[in-house]
């Protein structure tokens, strides 16, 4: 199956019918430069530690989210938000149910 990433100029809602932030995961932009994904944690939900070729901004939507980065522990809750930079490490669990908005740049 392929799947489709949003057009530039193209709107896209992160939110469904109800105002609540959708309930999967889903890349919604992807170019050589940007990718961002809306990023949806059950509660319980741990990512072990990781990094990406590219710098990092976190964003929480919904929840909330304990993220390990740069040897410092932080609870995100909806209107935070987080930089990292390309290649740092860093590892999350969803300590309630969250959405997050994570954009990745890219250098080419």
């Amino acid at each position: 199956m392929t799947i489709s990433h949003a057009d530039a100029g193209t709107v896209i809602n992160l939110f469904d019918q109800k105002g609540q932030t959708a309930n999967r995961t889903t890349i919604l932009v992807k170019t050589p430069r940007v990718e961002l994904i809306r990023l949806v944690l059950p509660a319980g939900k741990r990512i072990p530690p990781h990094a990406v070729s590219g710098e990092v901004v976190v964003q929480c939507l919904s929840g909330k989210v304990d993220f390990e980065a740069r040897e410092k522990r932080q609870t995100l809750e909806p209107g935070d938000l987080l930089h990292l930079q390309r290649g740092d490490s860093h590892a999350l669990e969803a300590v309630e149910d969250t959405t997050m908005l994570v954009t990745i740049l890219r250098a080419v």
